[in-house]
Order: C-alpha cells, then sequence, then structure tokens
C-alpha cells in the first residue's frame, strides 16, 4: 500500500501505548529503543497499565510513564457497571490531558479500548497497525502498512514507518533495567532458601495465564525426571499464588519418580513481584518455561531458555536475541493463537516428555553443564 510519510517536529513529543501483558510490554520495549535511536530528540511516554508498568521503571528509553489500571475498567465492562467504566476512562483522559500535548499516538495493541484512548488524548496523529482486532481503526488517522513478518516486535514497528523509520532499521532492544543491587539481592535470596548461587541453578516455571498454553504438571514432572542434569543442579519453581497447587502436583511426581532431584527442587511461588523475579531469573543458568511472561523476562536479563511451544510459535512471539532454544509441539493443530483449546489442549499433549527431555539434555551438554 501507498504510505504517506509526514516527518516529525524538533524534539516531538510521542505516546506509545501497550497496555499490557508482560510479554508483549516487553516486546513493545523494542519499538521504544528504536525510537529513541530513530529520533533521540523525541520525548517519549508510554500508556500501560499494572503489573506491567513496573518493568518500564528504570528504562532508558522512557521518558514518562502514564499508569492506568486496564483491569478496573474490564472488571466493570463483565459486570455491566457502565458507570463505573466510564470513570476509569474519565480518569484515563485526566492523565492523557496532564502529560500531553502529542504531536503523534503511537497505538501498537490494536485493540478497540486503546484506540478510544489513543482518540481522549486529543492528538490529532494517531497511528495504528494491522492486527487481528476489529474497531481499531476507527480511532486512527493513520495505518502503517502490513508487512509479511509474522513476529510481533517488527509488527509492532510498522508504527514507525508512517514517521520515515525503516525496518531494515531494525536494532533489537528488549530491555528491563534492573535495580543496582540485583546480585546482592538474588544472591541473599537464594541463602535464605539454602540455595547456593555458585552451584547451576534451573528454574522450571510450569504455568502460563493461557490454560492451554502450558504442560499439565504431571507432564512438566516427568519432563524434569527424565532429564539428564547435573548432580549439583539446583530446581526452583516459581510462580504466581494461584500455581503453588500445580508445583506441588509437580514435586510430588518428583518425590516419587526422582526423589534425588525432589531433594534439590524449591517452590518459591508467591513470594516475588515481577520486578523482584528479573534479577532472580537473571541469576539461573537457565529457564525452562512455555510461552509465557517469564520467558520474555528471561530474556531481557540475558538468561538462556528452553521452551515448550503449541498454540504459539516463536516465530511469532518468541525471543529474537541469541541463546534461547524452542521445542515445539508435534501435533499438525497448533499456532492457532486462541486462549481455549476446543480440542482439549490437543498440541500441547502431543508433546512427550522423554522427547523434549532429550532436548534439554543437549542444550545443557552444548552449555558444558553435563
Amino acid at each position: 500500500m501507498d504510505m504517506q510519510i509526514k516527518e516529525l517536529p524538533p524534539k516531538p513529543r510521542l505516546l506509545l501505548v501497550r497496555l499490557s501483558a508482560i510479554g508483549d510490554v516487553l516486546h513493545a520495549t523494542s519499538v521504544a529503543h528504536n525510537i529513541k535511536l530513530f529520533r533521540p530528540d523525541a520525548h517519549l511516554t508510554w500508556l500501560c497499565s499494572p503489573p506491567a508498568d513496573d518493568l518500564l521503571r528504570g528504562n532508558p528509553d522512557v521518558d514518562e510513564i502514564i499508569s492506568w489500571d486496564r483491569r478496573e475498567f474490564d472488571t466493570a465492562i463483565l459486570q455491566h457497571k457502565f458507570g463505573k467504566a466510564f470513570r476509569t476512562l474519565k480518569e484515563a483522559r485526566r492523565l492523557l490531558k496532564e502529560a500531553g500535548p502529542f504531536d503523534a499516538v503511537l497505538d501498537i495493541q490494536g485493540l478497540f479500548l486503546t484506540g478510544l484512548l489513543s482518540r481522549l488524548t486529543g492528538c490529532q496523529r494517531r497511528i495504528g497497525i494491522h492486527e487481528r482486532h476489529e474497531g481499531n481503526p476507527l480511532f486512527m488517522t493513520e495505518m502503517a502498512p502490513d508487512i509479511d513478518d509474522p513476529h510481533k516486535i517488527r509488527r509492532y514497528l510498522t508504527a514507525l514507518m508512517p514517521l520515515g523509520w525503516q525496518q531494515e532499521d531494525f536494532v533489537p532492544g528488549t530491555v528491563l533495567k534492573l535495580d543496582p543491587d540485583w546480585a546482592e539481592y538474588a544472591r541473599d535470596f537464594w541463602q535464605s532458601h539454602g540455595l547456593d548461587s555458585q552451584k547451576p541453578l534451573l528454574m522450571v516455571n510450569i504455568r502460563t495465564t493461557w490454560p492451554d498454553k502450558h504442560l499439565t504438571p504431571k507432564a512438566f514432572g516427568e519432563l524434569v525426571a527424565k532429564t539428564t542434569l547435573p548432580e549439583n543442579i539446583q530446581l526452583v519453581f516459581p510462580g504466581a499464588p494461584g500455581d503453588k497447587p500445580y508445583i506441588e502436583e509437580t514435586l510430588a511426581y518428583l518425590q516419587e519418580k526422582a526423589p534425588e532431584k525432589a531433594a534439590r527442587s524449591i517452590s518459591i511461588a508467591g513470594e516475588t513481584s515481577l520486578r523482584e523475579l528479573a534479577p532472580l531469573i537473571k541469576s539461573a543458568t537457565l529457564f525452562l518455561t512455555c510461552d509465557t511472561g517469564p520467558l520474555y523476562l528471561a530474556e531481557a536479563v540475558g538468561t538462556p531458555t528452553f521452551s515448550l511451544w503449541g498454540p504459539t510459535l516463536p516465530t511469532i512471539y518468541g525471543p529474537l536475541s541469541p541463546g534461547h532454544h524452542f521445542y515445539i509441539s508435534p501435533h499438525d493443530c497448533k499456532a492457532c493463537c486462541r486462549t481455549k483449546c476446543p480440542k482439549g489442549n490437543a498440541c500441547m499433549e502431543a508433546i512427550k516428555p522423554e522427547e523434549a527431555a532429550k532436548e534439554l539434555a543437549k542444550v545443557l551438554k552444548n552449555m558444558n553443564l553435563i
């Protein structure tokens, strides 16, 4: 499609709209990074929602963060409390007006909601991207060109093309700024849990926010039990408070099938915030997970990963930086990107733990750990 490039004024004020979720917000830091490379004189404000907004704190590419909790709006809509929903939008409008005015708004989430929020800024230049969501273009004054590349980061970056930026200029830049004392924090945390930060540490993240993106707890336990691991490696299972019973089920399976590994395993579910989890992941030797937010925390802090994929694919969502290893379901039906599988989680259940264990062992061997 033809695209008219309109230059920005000197020292432009830009608003980036990406409210959630954890992985998507971390993906979108590449957009912020490339904005500052393209226009280092730009003042970049980011509209984001908790808890993902905490990941932007200290980001050198983001000059200002507008924190607006979309969860209150979403809950109000689900409960048909439209008066409350309207009040949350009024609060968003107030925050946006205080932070503005803006020379351009880049809506890279592409929702009806984010389109409405972009419109509430009063900015006369609102750039959208081609996603599957309906209704968003109604609020945009320009649409970025569509591209064949399926990866979300490169699709997000198309929002810069109407400003004159070109895709071939892309520089990977998933950024998470850790606190200066991160290493000390991680060492003290592990010591308080009876672990030695000088020994290899495998973090095993068994849950996701999509019911059909993870293996069963038993399957994860079988994967760990059947993987050849270094004798001195320590296993840590992070997660949210609601993940505790699933982790306990995995640990119970390990206790039955591989007690020597269970003896070196602990759960830290519910003990950390996202920002507190990040330095712990950075101190890990390897991060084992499915496609979920902590995978991208690992990428952002430079920790190697081994991830399992079914309804999504790494060519769409996966880390673009080196050091990441993907195990993709052999099932014919995969990459549907549905949050709920009509076939009973068929693609993830097609992953055989013993086969994934062989591939994980190869990664550990290449890392000179076994």
